[in-house]
């Protein structure tokens, strides 16, 4: 696993970080697990985010306080050189009582294998 530490940041805000730790080489995918900043519910503040600024919620699960959204553009993540990683498209999804993930699809190459050079390698078996 990689241990760069980027920061997830939503209307330029930081809301936590990530270690963006798996990926999708050739679809230019890159996944991490959240540790939110201060959120003491990330179903809650995703729902409330969401119902605010209209953005798509496309699971919920309100027992389970479950929820995965639609792309959110107001979302970035940013490297710890300061490089914003962008794709077609970012979103949020997981659940209280486990955790959650972003997710961060279609980043385009050879950025990909600049800044995810390991993720890389490792599909390549090196």
């Amino acid at each position: 696993m990689s241990t760069r530490r980027f920061d997830v940041l939503l209307d330029d805000k930081k809301i936590g970080w990530t270690f963006l730790e798996n990926a999708d080489a050739p679809m230019g995918v890159v996944t991490g697990r959240i540790y939110f900043i201060d959120i003491d519910s990330g179903y809650g503040f995703l729902k409330a985010y969401c119902e605010e600024h209209c953005i798509e919620i496309i699971t919920e699960n309100p027992d389970q306080q479950l929820i995965a959204t639609s792309a959110m553009a107001p979302l970035s993540v940013v490297s710890p050189e300061g490089i914003e990683i962008k794709g077609q498209s970012v979103n949020i999804e997981g659940m209280d009582q486990d955790y959650f993930e972003i997710f961060i699809l279609g980043i385009p190459y050879p950025f990909f294998e600049q800044q995810f050079g390991h993720h890389v390698n490792k599909y390549r078996g090196e």
